[in-house]
């Protein structure tokens, strides 16, 4: 573990986290050893660190309970329009150390915990991930939770409570294993179970059209737990809620159908039900039309509307009564975001709802749900598009099957009065594609059931509308908008990078917390010596401790001195973890080839997950590792470069490394990453970008200068220009000597010489099949990696490059990201009134 900071240290970590007022230490102290009193079991008298990360995080917990109470009770007396944010993914990671620095209590409990001979980061460490996403689309769920409650918006999010998260990595022999990921095993202390507001779900069945309407009929039912876990805004006392459900199945659950007696069989067969919340499917830009994951997708859903339905009807604290019946105000009221497809299905469930159950007229209804959704695209790859089988809909949800097809009816009915004749048309805009497997574009649903869409960055949001979708924004151009992502300054920059925050703050004051935009002050201090020390001397000491972390907990050791050259990321190969390897094992053979030349020294680490099922990139974590394995044990490199796999990245792995990096690396075929948010993490932390014009990296370039970035290679247009050509891998292959020289090792079983054809998979994607066109980015990747070490050879340059990087990095705010959704997608205005904190009166 981590060794106690000296007092000296201690007091420099104060200001940005709040003095600590001895009031509050005492406070703190006294809360923690009762809460510790009532942890321990009765026949045990020695308490375990675990007992005392449960004791602070019950402590911590209490200061939230009262303004979590006082924000709903706030919401029902305003009676405010409501957000909700429907995501199958909240990666959430821990929750100990974010409360404290948004309650602003991180000081007066350092003190405390110190105080009775603990240590603060020692029990942080013990608390689980809560790894409930895959990555991009989960983590940017987890900031704009944080941004909504700091923004003072009336926001929830709705989710699904796995019981087991994205699995733990482990590296064995150079292979990623999967373990599965048991968050749960020692309890949540974070979340609240709410049995009182178990709903059903229901599955299968029947449809009856009779003279009264629409009934589903002779369904399964299974039942939706709550649980609440608090979302604290940044010291404003706003608390809002993350709900997320769990499967229970009913106590008559399959006994029914059991009337031979067997009993026991029946209650065994309840795990069927339970299933539903067990695991998260762990792909990323992936789809996998499995049963489980459509009742995943619904079961969030229903549950969801229902409760939807039940807080708009009843906006009274506390009551149930139904004192609104009428749902032409619905979409005044609330607004339903849709992170991607994965919850697409509330459209139809609305629809199912008002038109079945509230007896609203159809076309009345399709008006309401229409303003009501709004739906956010997160991807342009093909494979990673939800196109369900219609057959398993028909089996599954069959009322639901029928409104889809008349919407697409009503749809098409409407393409073709406007585009008589383009029957080629109707087959590209239709929610049903026909083929041997009929299927159901989720996609095309959202985009007609929505009132808004919206891309993730600029560049994303324009493929969108001239590619992926350019029928539908020819149809309603009014629909399409931007919203360029943003990551959360409490969490990536507060949290995980003091040292930073706090010199800062030092020059610009603390505004720039809950307006990143401030950060622009910096520029005034691009020239000052002290400024520019005390930056490189924040990132020595952030490279230090992560350096002895990674000693301790992966037994290597690396040159603190060296330039640290991360890629952090799912492992994909649109993300080119590859172009990387070639660099690497180029860079090698160059030491190899001129051992007494002066090198610039690098420690290259990639980290990230691959889809257990995903077999080319578990192979390129195999190459990373035997690259790593050669180069790490070849006494010719030395100190000079080392390859490092980061085993299990994750969000508390992330806090760590990044503000430790040098350079970041985002590398992805021009036109494939909708927008990052580890880009911009790597930014506000005071690391250079390597990077393609892709995603959000060209607005990046375009805050900083584009020559306070290192980019390179293929433009979307150019990418286009060589599709229409033919890309050949061989001619670069040919042209290129190092690039042969690099391929011909990986080949020849240079890396793996335990078994030399290892790699023959790779290999032969790269030379034949490869979509993401890897070496023609080559040449200018390795001549850009050239003014990276150049550019490091000038530690002040360097750093002055760094300092314009953090101030330019203000519009990647989630903050700012969510202020715009309020705006234009929602019709909501953000608060900066913080709610009175529950020890004063409210009025």
């Amino acid at each position: 573990m981590a060794a106690p900071l000296s007092d000296g240290d201690r007091r420099k970590q104060i200001s940005v986290r709040g003095i600590a007022g001895l009031g509050d230490v005492a406070e703190v102290r006294k809360s923690f050893n009762r809460h510790l009193h009532f942890t321990l079991v009765k026949d045990r008298n020695v308490a375990t660190p675990r007992d005392y990360y449960f004791a602070l995080a019950h402590t911590v917990r209490d200061h939230l309970v009262g303004r979590w109470i006082r924000t709903q009770q706030h919401y029902y007396e305003r009676d405010p329009k409501r957000i909700y944010y429907l995501s199958l993914e909240f990666y959430m990671g821990r929750t100990l150390q974010n409360t404290m620095v948004n309650l602003g209590l991180q000081n007066a409990c350092d003190e405390a915990i110190y105080q009775l001979g603990l240590d603060l980061e020692e029990l942080e460490e013990i608390e689980e991930d809560a790894g409930l996403g895959n990555g991009g689309l989960g983590r940017l769920a987890a900031c704009f939770l944080d941004s909504m409650a700091t923004l003072g918006l009336a926001a929830y999010g709705y989710g699904i409570r796995y019981e087991f998260g994205i699995f733990n990595q482990k590296i064995v022999d150079g292979w990623q294993v999967e373990e599965a990921d048991d968050w749960l095993r020692y309890g949540n202390p974070w979340e609240k179970a709410r049995p009182e507001y178990m709903l059903p779900v229901h599955f299968y069945g029947r449809v009856e059209h009779t003279a009264e309407g629409v009934k589903w009929i002779d369904t399964q039912v299974v039942l939706a737990m709550p649980y609440d876990t608090p979302v604290p805004g940044y010291k404003n006392n706003t608390v809002n809620t993350m709900r997320l459900w769990s499967a229970k199945a009913p106590n008559d659950f399959n006994l029914q159908e059991f009337n031979m007696g067997d009993y026991i069989e029946a209650v065994l067969d309840r795990n069927l039900a339970e299933n539903i919340s067990r695991v998260l499917y762990p792909n990323d830009n992936f789809f996998e039309g499995k049963e489980l994951r459509l009742k995943q997708e619904y079961f969030v859903v229903a549950a969801t509307l229902q409760d939807i339905i039940r807080r708009f009807k009843s906006s009274k604290f506390g009551c149930r009564d139904p004192v609104r019946t009428c749902f032409e105000t619905f979409p005044d009221k609330v607004a339903i975001q849709l992170n991607d497809t994965h919850p697409a299905l509330s459209i139809p469930e609305l629809m199912r709802i008002l038109v079945d159950v509230e007896k609203v007229d159809w076309d009345k209804a399709w008006e309401i749900t229409k303003r009501t959704c709004a739906y956010t695209n997160h991807t342009v790859l093909p494979e990673a598009l939800e196109r369900w089988p219609v057959s398993m809909f028909e089996k599954l949800l069959p009322r639901h099957l029928e409104i889809i097809y008349a919407l697409n009816q009503m749809h098409l009915d409407r393409v073709a009065a406007l585009y008589p004749g383009d029957i080629d048309r109707l087959r590209r805009m239709s929610v049903i594609e026909e083929g041997d497997c009929k299927r159901i574009n989720m996609a095309h649903l959202c985009v007609i059931g929505s009132h808004a869409v919206n891309g993730v960055a600029r560049i994303h949001s324009d493929i969108v509308k001239n590619s992926v979708f350019k029928d539908f924004y020819e149809l309603e151009p009014e629909k399409f908008q931007n919203k360029t992502n943003g990551i959360t300054p409490r969490r990536w920059l507060l949290l995980c990078n003091p040292g930073l925050a706090d010199i800062i703050a030092e020059k610009i004051g603390e505004g720039f917390i809950t307006d990143l935009s401030q950060l622009k002050k910096l520029l005034e201090f691009i020239d000052n010596e002290t400024f520019i020390r005390d930056v490189a001397k924040v990132k020595q000491e952030n490279k230090l401790k992560f350096a002895a972390y990674l000693e301790e907990h992966y037994k290597v050791k690396i040159n603190p001195m060296s330039m640290f050259d991360v890629q952090v990321k799912r492992i994909h190969e649109y993300k080119r973890q590859l172009l990387n390897c070639l660099h690497a094992i180029t860079l090698y053979n160059r030491i190899r080839c001129n051992p007494s030349k002066s090198f610039v020294p690098r420690t290259i680490m990639i980290g990230g997950k691959a889809a257990p099922g995903y077999h080319m990139a578990k192979m390129i974590i195999k190459l990373i590792t035997s690259i790593g394995e050669v180069i790490n044990n070849d006494p010719y490199v030395g100190d000079k470069l080392k390859v490092i796999f980061l085993e299990n990245y994750r969000v508390s792995l992330a806090e760590k490394v990044i503000p430790a990096a040098d350079l970041s690396q985002q590398i992805s075929t021009a036109g494939t990453e909708a927008s990052g948010t580890g880009n911009m993490k790597f930014m506000v932390n005071g690391a250079l970008t390597i990077g393609t014009m892709d995603g959000a990296n060209v607005e990046m370039a375009e805050e900083a200068g584009e020559e306070n970035l290192f980019i390179f290679g293929m433009r979307v247009e150019d990418v286009e220009a060589l599709d229409r050509k033919g890309y050949n891998a061989r001619e670069y292959y040919e042209r290129l000597p190092e690039l042969r020289q690099a391929i011909d090792q990986i080949t020849s079983g240079f890396f793996s010489p335990r078994d030399p054809g290892c790699f023959k998979d790779v290999v032969n994607m790269l030379m034949y099949h490869d979509r993401f066109k890897v070496f023609a980015d080559y040449e200018a990747y390795i001549k850009c990696q050239g003014q990276v070490d150049q550019l490091f050879m000038d530690p002040r340059e360097w750093t002055r490059k760094v300092i314009r990087n953090i101030a330019c990095s203000g519009k990647f705010s989630s903050d700012r990201t969510i202020t715009e959704y309020a705006r234009e997608i929602w019709g909501v205005e953000p608060s900066a009134t913080a709610i009175p904190p529950p020890n004063l009166p409210r009025n």
